[in-house]
C-alpha cells in the first residue's frame, strides 16, 4: 500500500506540479487549498507525510504545523515547509513550529522527492522501534527476554542518565515542546522570555545529540523522556 503524502499550496499550479510529480514516484498524494482544510485532511486520512506552503489564506503554514503538533497522533508526523521567504528569521519560525526540513522556492522536484524519501524512512524506523518496544512491554517469550535484557538494562542506565543530565527547568521546556508549544507560548507559562527559552531548547539538543526540535520531540517521546 503506498504511502500518502498531503500536499498544501494555495497555488494550483504548485499543488499539481508536486502532487502529479509525487504519485508518478509512486506516492498516494491528498492536496488541500490552506491550512485549515489540510487540518481537517490531517485528522481524516492519517497522511505519512506533509508538504505544505507557509503564505495561505485561513490558515497559514506555521499554525498548521503547531496544531498538528498539539495532537499527540501526530507528534512524529514528518513536514516540510515550502516558502519563497528565505530570511534566517523566517527559517527559525519553520523550525519552531516544529517542521522537519524547510526548503526555499524555487525548488527542484527531484530535490523534494529525495527529502521526501530521507524522512520517511526515518519515519518508519522510528515507528517500527515504537511497535517492536510496545510488543515488548506487553509481554514476549521468555527467551527472546533474556536474549534482549542486556540490552534493556542498557537501555534504562542511557535514560536514567540523561534525564539526571536535565535540569528541573529543561525537563518542563521539553514537556512542553513534546505538546506543540512555541518559545512565546512556553516563556508566558514559565514566566521566562522567548530568548531563554531557546537557550534551553538549545541545551536540549546538545544534551540529546539532535539538530532540530521535530528530532528533540521525536528522541524525548521514543526513549521515555516525558510522560
Amino acid at each position: 500500500m503506498p504511502l500518502t503524502i498531503l500536499v498544501v499550496d494555495d497555488d494550483l499550479g504548485t499543488r499539481l506540479s508536486i502532487s502529479d510529480y509525487l504519485e508518478l514516484s509512486g506516492y498516494s498524494v491528498i492536496t488541500a487549498n490552506d491550512g485549515q482544510e489540510a487540518l481537517t485532511m490531517v485528522e481524516a486520512y492519517h497522511p505519512d507525510l506533509i508538504v505544505t506552503d507557509i503564505v495561505m489564506p485561513r490558515m497559514n503554514g506555521y499554525e498548521l504545523v503547531r496544531r498538528v503538533r498539539q495532537q499527540p497522533p501526530f507528534r512524529l508526523l514528518p513536514v516540510i515547509l515550502l516558502t519563497a521567504r528565505t530570511r534566517t528569521q523566517e527559517r527559525i519560525l519553520g523550525y519552531q513550529s516544529g517542521c522537519d526540513l524547510y526548503l526555499p522556492k524555487p525548488f527542484e522536484l527531484e530535490e523534494l522527492a529525495a527529502a521526501i524519501r530521507n524522512l520517511l524512512e526515518r519515519s518508519q524506523i522510528i515507528q517500527s522501534e515504537y511497535r517492536f518496544s510496545q510488543k515488548d512491554n506487553l509481554g514476549s517469550p521468555l527467551p527472546s527476554k533474556i536474549v534482549e535484557s542486556h540490552h534493556s538494562v542498557f537501555t534504562h542506565v542511557e535514560k536514567s542518565h540523561l534525564l539526571s543530565s536535565l535540569t528541573p527547568r529543561e525537563q518542563e521546556v521539553l514537556e512542553m515542546l513534546t505538546h506543540g508549544l512555541s518559545n512565546i507560548e512556553i516563556g508566558h507559562q514559565l514566566h521566562l522570555s522567548p530568548r531563554t527559552v531557546e537557550k534551553y531548547v538549545s541545551s536540549l539538543l546538545r544534551k540529546t545529540a539532535t539538530s532540530n526540535r521535530a528530532e528533540l520531540v521525536r528522541f524525548a517521546i521514543t526513549h521515555g523522556l516525558v510522560e
